[in-house]
């Protein structure tokens, strides 16, 4: 963040619906990848201005569903933290982490396998339009296996459900 310059909430590119998408996407980015969550005050529900020591965080901005949304979507975030050990317990070691494919630049998508007695895969697209797989998806391999355990683009966080689980 330029210091100065707003959130990132402010700085994200595209109308209100994108600027949502795109957090969503970036948390949902950092917390599926190796390394600890770092959030600024107030970013984990979308606040519109910096983080300002000498002013209250921007609560207010909670009752619109869009913010709502983000919140949740953070929330759920450490949820998934928390319960997906394969983001969590190989953190810091190279075996723990393994990309799948990070050169599809014509679909702006990343995957990436994060690996512990239960791996998990996570696939992204950050495309200015929506695209299956959506925004990040976390999901849990077993054999040839998957379940989608958590959609960044879900109805839920204010997205367009777009993703590959059930409806």
């Amino acid at each position: 963040m330029v210091h100065g310059k707003g959130s990132l909430l402010d700085q994200a590119p595209g109308d209100l619906w994108q600027k949502f998408a795109n957090m969503r996407l970036l948390f949902s980015y950092m917390w599926t990848h190796p390394g600890k969550k770092l959030l600024f005050m107030g970013s984990d529900f979308g606040q519109w201005n910096e983080w300002n020591f000498d002013a209250s965080l921007q609560w207010t901005s909670c009752q619109w569903s869009s913010h709502q949304g983000l919140q949740k979507c953070v929330g759920d975030l450490n949820r998934l933290l928390r319960r997906e050990k394969a983001l969590h317990q190989v953190d810091f070691d190279y075996g723990g982490f393994e990309w799948i494919d990070c050169h599809n630049y014509e679909d702006s998508a990343l995957s990436y396998i994060r690996r512990a007695k239960d791996p998990a895969i996570t696939s992204s697209s950050a495309t200015t339009s929506p695209r299956s797989p959506g925004s990040v998806i976390a999901w849990r391999a077993e054999a040839c296996w998957f379940e989608e355990v958590f959609n960044s683009d879900s109805t839920y966080y204010g997205g367009s459900n777009l993703g590959n689980g059930p409806a």
